[in-house]
């Protein structure tokens, strides 16, 4: 008998099992507006590097984008799509799935610190269970994100973001291992002093405003652990213009 998968009783085919067996990959996340994408070639570069490190192989950037154009359907879709490229029955697959829009959560923000650190964290990984528990767990406690950290305090990232903060006119960012995220690597373009400097949980309340990015936006934090943080609109709308000014590339 070959191999067989049932899901709730049900058999499903060969695309389904894929997903439901592949162990080992990695991904992207992207939001699809008109059938365009922010930094599509950024995302398709970090598929591209991912899959040299994990697999020794180059990717194959034609079948990514038809992969996106097969999962948006209609000309006018609007989505969420993540691609993943994962190993099964031995070489990689590239696997792509959209789902609804999401815009960014209304903030300001409520997150909550978390003793973690993801192992290769500059690899987008799939299957991400401690990930997926730590943030169940912090929007169990009425958190809307977690920061990951060590120990001592030392901030790497968020669960599913990028934190950044403004200090003096200067945008900064952690220096600790991270996945340099998409929207992250846009907004590092925006025409401020930047720089990298180690960033604590009991430093945040000091900068004059934190925030979180990824594929959803940008995303002003209000408190952290339920301790209150400094708010400044021009600056968040700053940040919001420069990236929503970002040309988006087709995906066709």
């Amino acid at each position: 008998m070959t191999g067989r998968t049932a899901v709730d009783g049900d058999l499903v085919g060969a695309g389904a099992r894929l997903m439901l067996e592949a162990r080992y990959g990695h991904f992207t996340a992207m939001q699809v507006r008109g059938r365009r994408v922010r930094g599509l070639g950024r995302h398709l570069d970090r598929l591209e590097a991912a899959s040299r490190e994990l697999f020794g192989a180059g990717l194959d950037r034609a079948a990514v984008l038809a992969s996106i154009r097969a999962v948006l359907g209609d000309a006018g879709r609007d989505a969420g799509v993540r691609v993943h490229v994962v190993e099964y029955g031995g070489r990689p697959r590239i696997v792509a799935a959209a789902y609804p829009p999401h815009p960014p959560p209304a903030g300001p923000l409520h997150v909550k610190p978390v003793v973690y650190q993801r192992y290769l964290p500059h690899i987008k990984q799939a299957f991400g269970f401690q990930q997926a528990h730590i943030l169940r767990q912090a929007a169990r406690e009425g958190f809307d994100e977690a920061l990951l950290t060590t120990a001592d305090g030392l901030i790497s990232e968020g669960a599913i973001t990028n934190l950044g903060a403004f200090a003096g006119g200067r945008l900064v960012w952690p220096d600790a291992p991270m996945l340099l995220g998409i929207t992250m690597s846009l907004l590092r373009d925006l025409d401020v002093p930047q720089e990298r400097r180690p960033i604590k949980v009991a430093d945040l309340s000091g900068f004059d405003q934190v925030f979180l990015c990824n594929s959803w936006g940008v995303m002003p934090v209000g408190r952290v652990d339920g301790v209150p943080l400094r708010q400044d609109a021009g600056l968040v709308a700053r940040l919001v213009g420069h990236y929503e000014g970002v040309p988006a590339d087709p995906v066709d």
